[in-house]
C-alpha cells in the first residue's frame, strides 16, 4: 500500500538538532525502502481549474497560505497503520503542525 503524507504551512522553521534527527529518521526509512519519494513544496504553487472548456491559471500564493502543503513523503507500507506509525514519528521529531495521509491507488495495487 502506497500512502501519500503532506504537511501544511504553519511548521516552525527547523532547528540544526530537528535537521539532524529528520536527516537519519528519512535514510533509515529509505534504507528499509519505506520511502519512495520526499521533498519540500513552493507554497505558493500554482492553482489550475477547469469548467466549461476553459482553463484557468491563478499563481499563488494565496490568502489561505496556512493550507498550504509544504511537504512530502510517499511511502510504501503494509497497512494504513504502518503509515500512521511513520507519521507520528515523523511528528515526534518536528513537534507542533498538522498534514494528511492520503492512500496512493495506482497500476501497482
Amino acid at each position: 500500500m502506497r500512502f501519500l503524507m503532506t504537511t501544511k504551512a504553519g511548521v516552525a522553521a527547523p532547528d540544526e538538532r530537528v535537521h539532524v534527527e529528520m536527516a537519519a529518521f528519512v535514510e533509515e526509512m529509505m534504507r528499509a525502502g519505506v520511502v519512495l519519494a520526499t521533498g519540500g513544496l513552493d507554497p505558493a504553487g500554482t492553482h489550475i481549474s477547469a469548467s466549461g472548456g476553459e482553463i484557468t491559471v491563478t499563481d499563488g500564493p494565496f490568502t489561505e497560505a496556512k493550507e498550504a502543503i509544504v511537504s512530502f513523503a510517499l511511502v510504501e507500507v503494509r497497512s494504513k497503520e504502518e503509515a500512521i506509525e511513520i507519521s507520528r514519528r515523523f511528528w515526534k521529531i518536528v513537534g507542533d503542525g498538522e498534514g494528511d495521509i492520503q492512500q496512493v491507488y495506482g497500476p501497482e495495487d
